[in-house]
């Protein structure tokens, strides 16, 4: 499926970004993975709920970019769904990564403490660095105007 058919289908909105938008939720990610990386002050599921916003907000700047967001309806399923449809298939495995964080981030959030392990939190902050690279890059060659020259 492509991101006009998720449009036609109602999943998606038309949405025309800025640059100054793009930069926030960039700001977003980087101080979401400064507090994530925060040692020893806050608890492992707080940490992963914190990388998780950063891979959320990531996702969001390429759809974003590519001229989409989501409606309210299942909004974090569909950004984080969108990441192959964005970067390619080979990032499939990846948006099923993020769909399980996504839950299990759920659970930490509304239903009982301890459910993430320190691993659990350091690999999806690695993830989220990793994606970070990956975005600039992409929006350097596909969005140059949304982002500031490095």
């Amino acid at each position: 499926m492509s991101l006009k058919q998720w449009a036609d289908n109602g999943w998606l909105r038309n949405h025309q970004t800025t640059r100054q938008e793009i930069e926030n939720l960039l700001g977003i990610v980087e101080r979401d993975l400064h507090d994530a990386n925060t040692q020893g002050t806050i608890s492992d599921d707080w940490k992963f709920g914190i990388a998780y916003n950063a891979a959320l907000k990531l996702c969001s700047i390429l759809l974003y970019a590519s001229g989409y967001k989501p409606e309210k309806n299942l909004a974090h399923y569909r950004t984080l769904q969108s990441l192959p449809l964005i970067i390619g298939t080979g990032r499939a495995g990846d948006a099923e990564y993020l769909e399980n964080c996504r839950m299990k981030r759920n659970v930490v959030e509304y239903d009982y403490v301890g459910g993430v392990s320190e691993s659990d939190a350091e690999e999806l902050i690695q993830f989220v660095i990793e994606l970070k690279i990956e975005v600039i890059q992409w929006l350097t060659k596909n969005h140059s105007e949304l982002i500031k020259r490095q």
